[in-house]
């Protein structure tokens, strides 16, 4: 198993919408209905999901929660993170090294919460999977870890399901997403080690992976 962990979404929702689910708290494990089945049906099927919902951050907003992950990528984390408002909906391409089990279900039950804001009928798939390139796999895969469905009635963990349409539709936030990644990696090899001070970036701040208004006032949020 790889140490790079993926979290990704695209859920269609107003640009009003997005604004509100910016500034809407983190809610508990129970916004989802069956929070313990989150590996139910795919690679890590038997495995329970219990103590890893103890970690999350719930109360926290998406607008204070992903400017952070932003302002550490700056630092040169590895905390890669696309997040924006665009054509019609909230699209997200998140890089974890590790298992970080914080950032993972925090950022669930908030994909959770954007449920309320959709502004199409069905629902929509948050993939969480490991994956060393970062890259999306086949919606056949095997190894996928995790499927989230959201819909404007709830959000449920949904095991073994047809993940062709998600896929398909997260493709361009893929390539934005290795459009980062390929800016950060020429960054860093044009970065001496003559330079002055600690090792910065402004590229995760560019408004082609993340939404101006996420990091709007983020330092009061």
């Amino acid at each position: 198993m790889t140490d790079s962990f993926m979290l990704a979404t695209r859920i269609p929702m107003s640009r009003e919408g997005f604004e509100r689910w910016l500034d809407t708290p983190a809610p508990g494990p129970d916004a989802i209905a069956n929070p313990e089945a989150m590996f139910d049906g795919w690679f890590w099927d038997g495995r329970r999901a219990g103590s890893e919902w103890e970690s999350a951050v719930v109360g926290r907003t998406p607008r204070r929660f992903f400017a952070g992950r932003v302002r550490e990528s700056c630092a040169g984390r590895p905390h890669d993170t696309v997040l924006l408002h665009r054509d019609g909906a909230l699209e997200a391409y998140l890089f974890h090294l590790g298992y970080v089990e914080s950032s993972v279900h925090t950022a669930l039950l908030m994909f959770a919460a954007a449920g309320a804001f959709r502004t199409e009928p069905g629902e929509d798939a948050v993939l969480f999977w490991a994956e060393t390139s970062g890259g999306l796999p086949d919606p056949d895969w095997d190894g996928w870890l995790s499927v989230l469905s959201v819909g404007d009635s709830g959000a449920r963990f949904s095991g073994a399901i047809d993940l062709t349409a998600a896929v398909t539709g997260l493709r361009p936030v893929e390539n934005r997403f290795f459009g980062m990644v390929e800016r950060l990696a020429e960054e860093e090899e044009s970065w001496g080690d003559d330079s002055d001070g600690p090792y910065r970036t402004a590229a995760p701040r560019d408004p082609s992976f993340v939404d101006p208004a996420v990091l709007a006032d983020a330092a009061s949020r």
